[in-house]
This record gives structure tokens, C-alpha cells and sequence, in this order.
């Protein structure tokens, strides 16, 4: 209700809303695919977009190895919602959009809850990919997703109660540890240490 947002500097509030979508992508928990191509899927029908552009972005969030696979690649048709795509495959195509349209800003909205732990590690690859060189925002309770960031805010019923890396919220032993201890109870012990 106070301050404000700044891109580059500039108060968003300032900024033409058609920058501002530009400058920023969301990969939302639940990804909205809708009825066309794949390729259409990631370029959303923007012409600057074209597909090489969506075949990069493709191959480096790691759809690509799916994507090859299926009966007519980044031409088939994908149903109403997504429906003939696992919940990981419809995750890397959110991910592949997202690169493909060079935001500025992540905004990362529990982008990998929904996905079986088979998947998790090409999805960890794309997100890595996708967060290079741009300011990401993960909103996150699956811990795995935020390990490498550079700074983990932890809220507990929407207070800020610590903030770190995520080595530095392990050794402060407080809310983030809790967490951690408890999404890694059933490993190893070695990989909670």
C-alpha cells in the first residue's frame, strides 16, 4: 500500500502497460495452454517471435527433448487446456514462453508444486536456464526450487520473519530450517545435513 516497484529505475506505475507485460513473465503453478500449436503456445501468436526463436527457447528450458517426440513435433495441435500434456510437459512449454519473449523480470508463482519428482529435475534445469540474467521472484514451498537464489525471504503469515541465502537461513536454525527439515525428512540424512 506504500512505495512502489521500479524497473530500470522506473515506477511501473510510469510505464505503458504494454512495456510492462513485456518486461515482465509469469510462470504461474497452473500453466494455461490453449487450443493451437505448440509453437503458438510459446510464441503467443507474436510475429517477432518466430521458430528458431521457439525452438532455442525450447531447447534450452529442455522441452525440446518431449517436443521431438510427438507425432508432428511443434506442429501438433495441443487440446483445449493442455490436456494431452503432462503436468511437467506443460511446465517446460510455460518456461520455454517465457524465454522466448525476453522478459526482464521472472515472476516464478509455484512453478514447480504440480510436478512429479521424475520430471523436478529437468524442470530445475529449465528454471536455472530461464532465471540467467534476469531478476526472478520465486514464490515457492517446494524448497528445492529456491536453493540457488541469492536471497530467500520467509514469511509466516505474511510477515517477513527471515531473510538470506539459503546456507545462511540453515545455520540461523529458525523458520527456513523448520521448513527445510521437514519437505527433507524422509531422505537421507546426509542430504539434510
Amino acid at each position: 500500500q506504500r512505495g512502489s516497484i521500479r524497473i530500470d529505475g522506473v515506477d511501473i506505475r510510469r510505464m505503458p502497460q504494454r512495456e510492462l507485460r513485456r518486461r515482465v513473465a509469469t510462470v504461474l503453478q497452473d500453466v494455461f495452454l490453449f487450443s493451437g500449436s505448440v509453437a503458438d503456445n510459446v510464441s503467443l501468436g507474436r510475429d517477432d517471435i518466430d521458430r528458431t526463436a521457439v525452438q532455442r527457447a525450447a531447447r534450452a528450458v529442455q522441452a525440446d527433448r518431449f517436443i521431438e517426440r510427438l507425432p508432428e513435433g511443434y506442429d501438433t495441435a495441443v487440446r483445449e487446456r493442455g490436456t494431452n500434456f503432462s503436468a511437467g510437459e506443460r511446465q517446460l512449454l510455460s518456461f520455454a514462453r517465457a524465454l522466448a519473449h525476453g522478459a526482464d523480470v521472472l515472476v516464478l508463482d509455484e512453478a514447480t508444486s504440480s510436478i512429479d519428482t521424475e520430471t523436478e529435475e529437468l524442470v530445475q534445469q529449465g528454471i536455472h536456464v530461464l532465471m540467467e540474467n534476469r531478476t526472478a521472484i520465486a514464490i515457492a514451498h517446494r524448497l528445492s526450487t529456491i536453493e540457488d537464489v541469492d536471497r530467500i525471504y520467509v514469511l509466516d503469515q505474511g510477515v517477513v520473519v527471515e531473510a538470506g541465502s539459503h546456507a545462511e537461513l540453515l545455520l540461523a536454525r529458525g523458520r527456513y530450517h523448520e521448513l527445510y527439515l521437514l519437505q527433507y525428512e524422509n531422505q537421507q540424512p546426509a542430504a539434510v545435513a
